[in-house]
């Protein structure tokens, strides 16, 4: 499944809808200009923050410049508390100043934060211009980029504001991986080990073998990691496909590990954990629900307890975290509707489905034991 690929260097292409589709392989990024269809017009924003903007801005511009593009840059402060409706309104305005117009489209270079509110600000232009991804973390390259989901955060929550803009092209160079801090790459096999999770137990038991995988500047990395994004993204796009306004269910259980997780985020005023640590902490409740109300057996719940460790992602909060501002936080997530929760429990490792039986009170229990 995610093997040593023959060749490091060869391009894994995905069809995501009609149209649209990603590109994965190592040094892709400085042929980036030849995936890109000319018919996206000449112009285009570049959005970055000020941290994978000192990496990678000015070299992308070369490229797009080299390929006959027009590109402008834009960078913002790096921080989830830096995705605001504030800040798009001031991306918007830059490219309004630089003469950009609905032939025009919009690059997100860098992590999810990033991808976010580059999509919500290509979804509003004009009333929706294209959008290209090239996320720089794995965890944006396995979940946040695909699936269309933009938005910005106010001070209730995260992603209350936002639209369902699906980018035209997604890609994915592991070699930008090399830049990232270990903790930083580590947070994203959180939203991996939730894939597996839900959807594959085939590839948890294969991640759970591949601790080569831990080191973000391992040799084996290079080679795994393109067909391990590829299978991630075809777990994600096949559940959108099936729900793409996560009216259904189906997408719904993509949010394994979140209701928890994001209120964790909330409470530690998006600064205490990364977001895949978050979802990390989220998933241990959610497993201790899921034995609770879908007969998860112990074992399967400390087997994926034990993973999330193999990769250095919290699995308990700090004694000192305050608790009762996850709790204040948890009815203000987009799952709750009409003041209840749509909470996903996975049964076995493999599958998850979306219950209705999860009270607030089996929220507070599962809180308490982090």
């Amino acid at each position: 499944m995610f093997e040593a690929d023959r060749d490091p260097l060869a391009l894994i292409s995905i069809a995501i809808r009609d149209g649209e589709r990603a590109i994965i392989g190592a040094g892709v990024l400085d042929r980036s200009g030849q995936f890109l269809d000319k018919n996206l017009g000449p112009r285009c924003a570049i959005v970055s923050d000020t941290n994978i903007a000192a990496h990678f801005g000015e070299r992308l511009t070369k490229i797009l410049k080299t390929a006959g593009f027009e590109p402008m840059r834009i960078t913002i402060p790096a921080g989830e508390q830096f995705k605001t409706l504030e800040q798009a309104g001031a991306i918007c305005d830059q490219m309004i100043a630089s003469r950009l117009d609905r032939q025009s489209f919009v690059i997100g270079l860098g992590g999810g934060v990033i991808g976010d509110i580059s999509g919500f600000v290509a979804a509003i232009f004009h009333r929706g211009i294209p959008h290209v991804q090239i996320p720089t973390t794995l965890l944006a390259m396995v979940d946040s980029s695909i699936g269309g989901k933009t938005g910005v955060n106010t001070a209730d929550g995260k992603n209350l504001i936002g639209a369902i803009h699906h980018p035209v092209l997604v890609i994915d160079d592991v070699d930008l991986l090399k830049t990232l801090p270990r903790r930083e790459f580590n947070q994203g096999f959180a939203e991996i080990i939730k894939h597996a999770v839900t959807s594959d137990a085939e590839m948890f038991e294969e991640v759970a073998r591949a601790s080569g995988l831990r080191d973000s500047k391992s040799a084996s990395r290079t080679h795994a990691l393109p067909s391990l994004i590829r299978r991630n993204i075809e777990i994600k796009a096949a559940l959108v496909a099936k729900d793409e306004r996560d009216r259904s269910g189906e997408r719904a259980l993509l949010n394994f590990g979140h209701t928890v997780g994001h209120a964790i985020e909330r409470a530690g005023n998006y600064k205490t954990f990364l977001h895949g640590e978050a979802v990390s902490l989220g998933m241990v409740a959610a497993c201790d629900i899921s034995m609770k109300k879908a007969d998860l057996p112990q074992e399967q719940r400390d087997a994926i307890v034990d993973l999330l460790r193999a990769f250095d992602l919290p699995t308990q909060l700090p004694s000192s975290f305050p608790r009762d501002r996850i709790f204040e936080a948890l009815p203000l997530d987009k799952k709750f509707e009409s003041g209840k929760v749509r909470f996903v429990v996975t049964p076995r490792i493999g599958s998850a489905y979306l219950s209705s039986d999860v009270t607030m009170e089996d929220l507070r229990q599962a809180i308490l034991l982090l």
